[in-house]
């Protein structure tokens, strides 16, 4: 007799300027989820909020053209522990599906930030990926660095411009040219400015606050630029995967790894391994383990470097990786000996084994 399949709901989309890379990342996973193992129940998250009836289909990047989630027919999550998993139809009033746990493949507001992992707690179903005070504090880049600062861990010197702040000459000057202008909560590199006058500072400013009130400025750091995935699995070991060294960063038209340079160019190549000697790479992978017990994170992250002539300095966390074909997550993890569908495969029980809930013991 075959064992009862994991039904496991993919969310995606969401209200979010990532809301398309979501949808790509979605479209890979449910594309190398075992059948033999798991049904998965696609619930798309439309750009204005809608939870809808989700596909499998469409969800590849076509000449340039990003995916977008459509409405079908309005779902909505029982937040009630006893019919918890229960996905209901809002216009015929009945269950559209019940299902065992949820991967949300949610980047940015909304779906990294602690929002909706707060709905899944309250609900009482397990899902993938870490809980509410480590998504919000991930997502948020300024918290994510006073707390790796409290850890003794570097970072990259900063400058938080909440609203209606602005820069003054002392913090120019410690700062110094470039600097980087960003959204304090965003993702997938969206809203990021490289500024080499000061004259272009306000339009910077003003670019990142389409997405967030509060902004940062970061000095800029010379030094590689190196990714690290953390993975946990379900019997609670947490394993770091080689680095990923990524080259061409600087030769694209943004002039550093941003939105178009990630997701829709061919320029940017990463070494994977990293071509760094052993002692460093043990101190990437023990800084990338160190971000994410600081964090109390769970499941897994993907951390991100500067690797400089004094060492590796912490640039920032992603709860939630992307998953894309070319995504640095799945890459880094195969290239450490772990296939893409092992890596769902251990995520999804990770999840069953330790999102009892938070107040539960572990």
């Amino acid at each position: 007799m075959n064992a009862k399949k994991i039904r496991v709901a993919v969310v995606y989309g969401g209200r979010s300027s990532e809301h398309s890379v979501s949808c790509v990342s979605a479209g890979a996973i449910m594309a190398h989820l075992d059948p033999q193992a798991y049904e998965v129940i696609p619930i798309g998250i439309t750009r204005d909020g809608a939870w809808t009836k989700g596909t499998t289909e469409g969800l590849e990047i076509i000449d340039g053209r990003m995916p977008e989630v459509e409405f079908d027919e309005e779902l909505t999550l029982s937040v009630n522990p006893h019919t918890r998993g229960q996905f209901y139809n809002v216009t015929r009033g009945e269950v559209h599906a019940e299902v065992d746990v949820i991967f949300p493949v949610l980047h940015g507001p909304f779906g990294e930030d602690g929002t909706v992992q707060g709905l899944f707690e309250l609900s009482g179903i397990p899902y993938v990926g870490t809980g509410v005070l480590s998504s919000a504090a991930g997502m948020d880049k300024e918290f994510t660095k006073k707390l790796m600062v409290a850890e003794g861990l570097p970072v990259t010197a900063e400058v938080i411009l909440r609203e209606g702040a602005e820069l003054d000459d002392a913090q120019k000057d410690r700062l110094g040219l470039p600097v980087f202008v960003k959204p304090a909560r965003g993702g997938s590199s969206i809203g990021i400015s490289k500024v080499t006058d000061w004259a272009d500072l306000p339009a910077a400013v003003e670019l990142a606050r389409e997405s967030d009130s509060k902004v940062i400025v970061e000095a800029e750091i010379h030094g590689d630029e190196v990714e690290v995935g953390v993975l946990q699995y379900p019997d609670g070991r947490v394993v770091a995967s080689v680095p990923a060294k990524l080259n061409g960063t600087e030769d694209s038209d943004e002039g550093f790894y941003g939105f178009e340079t990630k997701y829709l160019d061919d320029v940017v190549s990463p070494t994977i391994p990293a071509p760094f000697d052993e002692e460093t790479t043990q101190a990437l992978q023990d800084m990338a383990l160190k971000t994410f017990q600081a964090l109390d994170c769970k499941g897994l992250s993907r951390v991100d470097f500067f690797v400089t002539d004094r060492g590796p300095v912490l640039n920032e966390i992603n709860t939630m990786p992307g998953f894309t074909p070319i995504s640095m997550f799945p890459q880094v993890f195969k290239a450490s000996g772990v296939s893409y569908e092992e890596l769902l495969d251990t995520l999804v029980r990770n999840a069953l084994a330790h999102h009892a809930g938070v107040y539960s013991a572990q």
